[in-house]
C-alpha cells in the first residue's frame, strides 16, 4: 500500500483472516460432482472374485448374452462366441467356500437343495477339478493295487499308462455326454433346466467316489462292494432326487426320466467296481 507517497512494509502489518475472493467477470463457477471413490466394492459388481456378471438362472438362457449395460464384461454375438474363452469364464467365479459347500451338499442327497443352491450360480470349477482328481485317484489307486498283486506273486510289474487313459475317457465322458444327452430331453419335454446347471449337477455328483476309489485298497471283496455300493446309491440319489422337481413338467414320462437317471449313476458305480474294485492283492 501506498501511504504519503511512499510505501508501507505490508509484513510489519498484524494482518488478521483472509482476503475474500472477489469475482470478477473472467469468473467461472465449477460445479463438483460427489465422488464414490469411497465405496468399496462398487455396487454394481456383479461377481465375488471377477466382478462379471454371473450366469444366468435358468437353462434355455445358459449362453444368451445378459449384459443389460451395466456389466464390465462385454461379450460378442453369435455362435462363435461360444468357442471364446469368454463365453465360459462366468462359470469359473466361485470361491473356496462356494465348492465346500457344494461338495457338502453332494454328500447329503435327501436333502435335495443343489439345484436351488446353483439356480444363480453354476459353476464349471468344481466339476472340472473333481473329475480330474478322480482320474489321479483312480490311476494311481489302480496301478498300486496291481504292483501290490505282481509284488506278493513274484511276477514281473510294468506300468500300465491305459489307466490313465481309460479313468479320463470314462469320467470326462460321462460328466459330458450324459448331461448334453438329458438336457435334449428335457428341453424336448420343456423342462426348464439348463445344460451348464446339470453339468454342475453330474460333475459334484461324481465327489463320493474318491473317498470310496481310497478306500478300495482294503483287500476285502465284501468291504469293496459295501464302498462301491453306498458311494453309487448316494451319487445316484443326489442327482435323481436334485431333478426330480424340475422335470415333473415333463408329464408322465417324468418318473421313467427319474429311474433312468438313476440307473445310470449306479452303472457307473459298477463300471467302477469291476474295473477298478476287482484287483485282488
Amino acid at each position: 500500500m501506498m501511504s504519503g507517497g511512499g510505501y508501507t512494509n505490508i509484513a510489519n502489518q498484524n494482518v488478521s483472516g483472509f482476503v475474500p475472493a472477489v469475482s470478477g467477470p473472467d469468473y467461472t463457477s465449477v460445479k463438483v460432482t460427489d465422488s464414490n471413490l469411497h465405496t468399496f466394492p462398487p455396487s454394481e459388481v456383479k461377481g465375488k472374485i471377477a466382478g462379471v456378471f454371473k450366469p444366468p438362472s435358468d437353462a434355455d438362457d445358459t449362453f444368451s448374452k445378459q449384459d443389460n449395460g451395466n456389466s464390465a464384461y462385454t461379450q460378442q454375438s453369435g455362435w462363435m462366441h461360444k468357442f471364446t474363452v469368454d463365453a465360459y469364464k462366468l462359470y469359473f467365479d466361485v470361491d473356496t467356500s462356494d465348492v465346500l459347500e457344494r461338495i457338502r451338499e453332494s454328500l447329503l442327497p435327501f436333502k435335495s437343495s443343489f439345484m436351488e443352491m446353483t439356480a444363480n450360480n453354476p459353476d464349471l470349477y468344481g466339476p472340472f477339478w473333481i473329475c480330474t482328481t478322480l482320474i489321479f485317484v483312480a490311476a494311481s489307486i489302480g496301478t498300486f493295487l496291481t504292483y501290490l498283486a505282481h509284488k506278493f506273486q513274484n511276477k514281473e510289474w510294468d506300468y500300465d499308462i491305459n489307466l490313465v487313459t481309460w479313468s479320463a475317457g470314462l469320467f470326462y465322458g460321462y460328466v459330458a455326454s450324459v448331461p448334453l444327452g438329458l438336457y435334449i430331453v428335457l428341453k424336448y419335454f420343456s423342462a426348464p433346466l439348463g445344460l451348464v446347471q446339470l453339468w454342475c449337477l453330474y460333475g459334484y455328483s461324481f465327489f463320493i467316489f474318491i473317498p470310496a476309489l481310497c478306500l478300495s485298497v482294503v483287500p476285502v471283496e465284501i468291504f469293496r462292494w459295501v464302498i462301491v455300493g453306498v458311494a453309487g446309491f448316494v451319487s445316484a440319489c443326489f442327482v435323481s432326487l436334485n431333478l426330480r422337481a424340475h422335470i415333473s413338467s415333463a408329464g408322465r414320462r417324468w418318473f421313467l426320466i427319474v429311474v433312468a437317471i438313476f440307473l445310470l449313476q449306479l452303472g457307473l458305480a459298477a463300471i467302477l467296481k469291476f474295473y477298478l474294485f476287482t484287483v485282488t492283492v
